[in-house]
């Protein structure tokens, strides 16, 4: 009777080898794509939080919104958001009567139809949305 090699040829390794690599860089990519939209909604939600303490600070200043973006509750969302973003510095402009806050997504190109940067931008008026570009100046109060 003939012996019976019982084992993988070093091609058999090779290819199962590659298998596992191409699988694990497929989800590596799903992974990445997932914690990009995670920091988004971290954003999102911050800014969107940040609506309500800006109606308590209008309230507390005599129907004045001038003080948003000194409120110390306000300030720790605007940082949150911007921590979610890896620090990109968001804008927020304050005014008598209106205020505005903006701050750079982490996900780029998913809604812009300019192939640009996104931003979710929130305002006094109660629009919160995502827009091609941030506030543009320093006395813009609403989301374009």
């Amino acid at each position: 009777m003939k012996k019976l090699d019982r084992g993988f040829t070093l091609i058999e390794l090779l290819v199962v080898i590659a298998i596992i690599g191409i699988l694990s860089s497929v989800v590596l990519a799903s992974l990445n794509t997932a914690r990009s939209k995670g920091a988004d909604a971290a954003i999102k939600s911050n800014l969107n939080n940040t609506r309500a303490q800006a109606e308590l600070v209008y309230d507390n200043n005599a129907g004045s919104y001038a003080q948003v973006c000194s409120d110390p509750n306000i300030t720790k969302a605007k940082a949150a958001a911007e921590a979610a973003n890896g620090g990109t510095v968001g804008l927020c402009n304050p005014s008598q009567n209106a205020w505005a806050m903006s701050i750079q997504m982490k996900s780029q190109n998913l809604f812009s139809a300019n192939s640009g940067t996104d931003y979710w931008c929130v305002d006094s008026s109660g629009q919160s949305k995502i827009e091609d570009v941030g506030l543009p100046n320093a006395t813009t109060y609403q989301c374009q």
